[in-house]
């Protein structure tokens, strides 16, 4: 009895340990938003209310896989508008929309996990996606360059970011005044040379150049 309770025991261990290997993930990730992250308070204080209600989030899986689906490779990136200033404290931004551009090269599988993953990634903020794009998806980042990387999905969005230089503190005050929009195990604000999307789902397009409004980091789950 005793030896057959401890079969019980290890092969609940072993189901476990396959269950949490099935949601191990990581890569790299880049973010831009239509309101500068590293800044001070006098322009955030600028912008609070006028800009900062777009985002594009984007993960590339360098290893791992969700829902116990290999995703090495893959990228998706989700373009949202919401309400009012995402990090905002006294404003609520919800609900937002969300359109999600999957990689083309995902199988059907891949392209569920994907999708799953990012919602888990992106919580209230993708609760509401109006359409799911798979378009051709590149994310690069140098790793030589901190803060320089480069997405492009499709014809739907473009980002290029470099990293931060002495000529952008332009008050001598300027701090990572908002935190990115997902959980990283690290990130560092980057100038966003572009920051553009020119898809449907979201009632608007935006072009934007030279503004301190991107994080480029990598995640581990």
């Amino acid at each position: 009895m005793r030896h057959h309770f401890s079969i019980d025991i290890a092969l609940l261990a072993l189901s476990l340990c396959l269950s949490a290997a099935a949601q191990q993930i990581r890569g790299d990730y880049l973010e831009t938003r239509s309101a500068d992250v590293y800044t001070g308070q006098c322009f955030a204080n600028g912008e609070v209310n006028l800009v900062g209600n777009e985002a594009i989030l984007a993960w590339h899986v360098q290893g791992g896989g969700w829902d116990g689906v290999p995703l090495e490779g893959l990228t998706i990136a989700a373009a949202v508008r919401t309400k009012g200033t995402l990090g905002d404290p006294y404003e609520n931004p919800y609900p937002a929309k969300a359109v999600l551009l999957v990689d083309d090269q995902a199988s059907p599988q891949q392209r569920a996990a994907l999708v799953n993953f990012a919602k888990h990634m992106g919580g209230e903020l993708l609760n509401n996606v109006e359409q799911v794009l798979p378009v051709q998806m590149e994310l690069v980042v140098n790793a030589e360059h901190h803060g320089a990387a480069m997405l492009r999905a499709g014809r739907f969005a473009t980002v290029q970011t470099r990293s931060i230089g002495d000529k952008d503190h332009l008050c001598g005050n300027e701090e990572t005044y908002y935190p990115p929009l997902t959980q990283l195990a690290h990130s560092m604000p980057a100038v966003a040379l572009t920051d553009s999307y020119s898809g449907p789902g979201l009632g608007t397009s935006w072009d934007l150049h030279g503004k301190r409004s991107a994080f480029v980091g990598t995640f581990a789950r």
